[in-house]
């Protein structure tokens, strides 16, 4: 077989979609007149002394019939060019136009020019092959080798087309590397989507109705151009194909853009810069891709960044995330990442958000089989420390602190907020829960305000909860809070010599309570071992027990507090009464961190049955379930919030009394809260090591300031300030 086919010297921009897959009565350019709405009446053939003059300035057309402009048409732009097929072109007036400082003069020179359609003004120079695009207003097309579009182009959308097999359509490999979770990649697809489809693999209906709700999204009928919106600037770059490019792109020094759709506007504009490399993949508004960068089978999510040679495979980046440098393989990464450094790695992986990989983290690349790696599953705030090294599978709560270590078992850790660490010269592992709350405050309360600030997408269609106490996280601290319970009575029976085996775990929870209410001393000398959290025969420690079971309760209390006071600010005449009454209910236990956006899990069960049942019928109807859930989120959360205060205070129906005293308690954690904020950010202004470095105390202030400076202290004070007033208000009405 040929490796190079001889067609006949009139195919160039002929035949671009085979004669069986064009309709009765239309012609290969049906598809690209409803693709570009400006065409009607604008367009009029070459007038004779704008061919000869054409053909004067170096061009040539194989029909010159074929070539249709406007009435403002200069043809002394036109220079050097080869035309073929049916080509129209938009208004060339003698301008210039310009960007960051390169200018050039509207009009198409030194070009191949193949069956194309061109906006109004814009600049084609040096492009050594255009085929089959439709390009915008004020573009600026600028040293291209090759930018072309094939009959069967799909835009990074998994789907196929006509005449076409299964096997040449495009998954996504996600959290898993052998395929067991794959999805479908398309353009509008979030990470809830991903999630929802990725995760329930048991559920067989609802993987086959949303393969079949993505297909059948999109035209599968050939023909459609490659497309590049107003506004765009492509330069010094070598392959452009089967891209759609949104308004206000810009794209300059690309090695290769292979199937793709690249969404951009005049707001959220996308860039992509020196030397990348993407292939098979959706890029969202806002996003910025430079220096090197390679991404095969990926989705971006808006406002995203790669770059300094990131690699991104079989992966799904949500909103707001950064990845620089590193390598990053069959992941499904929830909004709000941050991985900035080279020697880096994460692989089949499902991070929930709002995480933080540092340099020589190596996070599921130690295989313990011979078969594919498994998985890790990583909640909200998951930050595995300097060159961390941990094998699959594990399972991590939110907010969890690895620190360096290589950790040589599985793990399964569901104490959020913990610091975790290998001790290798005791040969055990040791947990510190709520290490956060208690020695880390200053990182933890900034959180929420710090990933809102950072958050600039215009299109905010991924609904994301920021706040590291929500109803999912507060779940994870009562399970916490009944292990602990749990562990501590055990270690009780352990240092009386007294059997544990035929106690249950109510018996044990019940001792373990008592025992945590009363004095810490009675707690501090005890061993308290965690259980079924490493694979291995070696002792997993509890570190201060006593103090993370109290700083869990105080979490859970102020996150209870601090929403029922929301709920009373919605209405100047809400009282604790009526409070009670609008908020009383059954404590909703079961929590799904939906790509961002939290979900009680039976509301995500209905999506499911809906789907599968086909009352959500495709994309648009399952995103407006995730809006209407969103609209309720609120008024879900404060009702958990006094299940969650009925709970601590071991009541159905709690007084005004115990209400008032409630707020008394979560003024003392909001003051210990900016307290400890305070506190924890001050040890780097007084650690001694990082003054070493400056010549004098005017030096260090003059560079970094000082703690008095910090915005972000200034503004804790003065949360707690309207938080005590807020309560008082609260504590004074009926």
């Amino acid at each position: 077989m040929s490796t190079v086919s001889i067609l006949p010297s009139d195919s160039i921009g002929k035949g671009f979609i085979p004669d069986e897959y064009i309709p009765e009565g239309k012609d290969e350019y049906y598809l690209r007149n409803t693709q570009n709405s400006r065409q009607e009446g604008r367009w009029r053939h070459l007038q004779h002394h704008e061919i000869e003059k054409l053909l004067q300035n170096g061009n040539f057309c194989d029909d010159w019939n074929e070539i249709f402009v406007t009435d403002q048409f200069d043809t002394d732009l036109v220079r050097n060019s080869e035309f073929f097929g049916l080509v129209r072109i938009g208004n060339i007036r003698n301008i210039i136009l310009e960007h960051h400082e390169l200018r050039v003069p509207a009009g198409i020179t030194n070009s191949i020019i193949i069956a194309c359609d061109i906006g109004d003004d814009t600049a084609i120079h040096d492009v050594r092959y255009l085929s089959h695009f439709i390009i915008g207003d004020c573009c600026i097309l600028f040293n291209i080798n090759e930018m072309h579009t094939t009959n069967h182009a799909k835009f990074g959308n998994g789907i196929i087309k006509e005449g076409e097999t299964e096997d040449v359509r495009i998954w996504l490999n996600l959290i898993n590397e052998a395929g067991s979770r794959r999805i479908m990649p398309f353009n509008g697809i979030i990470t809830a989507d991903a999630y929802l489809w990725a995760k329930y693999r048991d559920d067989t209906v609802l993987l086959e109705k949303l393969k079949d709700i993505t297909q059948n999204s999109f035209d599968t009928r050939r023909g459609f151009y490659g497309t590049v919106g107003d506004q765009c600037v492509i330069r010094n770059s070598l392959v452009l194909k089967d891209v759609q490019i949104g308004s206000h792109c810009y794209i300059k020094g690309i090695n290769k853009l292979k199937n793709l759709t690249i969404n951009s506007s005049e707001s959220e504009k996308t860039m992509i810069g020196e030397g990348v490399e993407l292939v098979n993949g959706i890029i969202g508004f806002g996003c910025h891709i430079f220096y090197g960068c390679k991404a095969v089978r990926f989705v971006l999510g808006n406002n995203s960044t790669l770059k300094y040679g990131a690699r991104l495979i079989h992966s799904f980046l949500g909103d707001n995330s950064t990845i620089s440098c590193c390598e990053v393989l069959n992941n499904l990464i929830f909004p709000a990442h941050e991985q900035h450094h080279n020697n880096s790695f994460l692989i089949a992986s499902l991070v929930m958000g709002q995480s933080n990989m540092a340099a020589g983290a190596t996070i599921g690349s130690n295989h313990n089989s011979r078969a594919n790696d498994n998985e890790i599953q990583a909640g909200r705030g998951f930050w595995p420390g300097l060159c961390t090294s941990v094998k699959h599978s594990c399972r991590f709560a939110s907010y969890l602190l690895l620190a360096k270590a290589d950790y040589p078992a599985e793990l399964d850790i569901p104490l959020p907020f913990s610091l975790l660490g290998n001790n290798t010269a005791a040969d055990q592992l040791e947990i510190m829960p709520a290490f956060w709350w208690m020695y880390n405050m200053y990182a933890l309360a900034r959180n929420s305000s710090k990933f809102e600030m950072r958050d600039k997408r215009k299109r905010k269609i991924q609904n994301i909860e920021f706040d590291y106490l929500a109803p999912d996280i507060a779940e994870e601290l009562f399970n916490a809070r009944r292990l602990l319970e749990v562990w501590t009575a055990k270690a009780s029976l352990r240092s009386k010599g007294e059997p544990i085996d035929g106690t249950g775990d109510e018996e044990l929870a019940s001792t373990g309570r008592e025992l945590l209410a009363g004095p810490s001393e009675t707690i501090n000398d005890l061993e308290v071992l965690g259980e079924n959290m490493e694979k291995s025969n070696r002792k997993v420690v509890i570190l201060k027990a006593y103090k993370a079971y109290h700083a869990y309760g105080d979490m859970l209390h102020y996150y209870a507090v601090r929403n029922l006071l929301e709920y009373l600010g919605t209405d100047q005449n809400l009282d604790y009464s009526s409070m009670r009454e609008a908020l009383t209910c059954n404590r909703i236990r079961e929590w799904v961190n939906l790509g961002g956006q939290i979900v009680p899990e039976k509301d995500v069960n209905r999506i499911r049955s809906d789907i599968g049942l086909g009352i959500l019928r495709d994309w648009d109807e399952i995103h407006g379930r995730y809006d209407i859930l969103l609209e309720a989120y609120p008024l879900e959360k404060q009702k958990h919030s006094f299940a969650t205060l009925c709970d601590l205070l071991g009541t159905d129906n709690p007084t005004k009394e115990q209400w008032i005293s409630a707020l008394e308690r979560a003024v003392e954690i909001q003051e210990f809260v900016r307290d400890q904020v305070y506190i924890s950010r001050k040890k780097d202004f007084d650690n001694p090591f990082r003054q070493a470095t400056y010549r004098n105390a005017a030096e260090m202030k003059a560079a970094i300031g000082t703690i008095e400076d910090n915005e972000f202290v200034h503004q804790v004070r003065e949360e707690t300030e309207e938080f005590i007033k807020l309560a008082a208000n609260a504590g004074s009405g009926n």
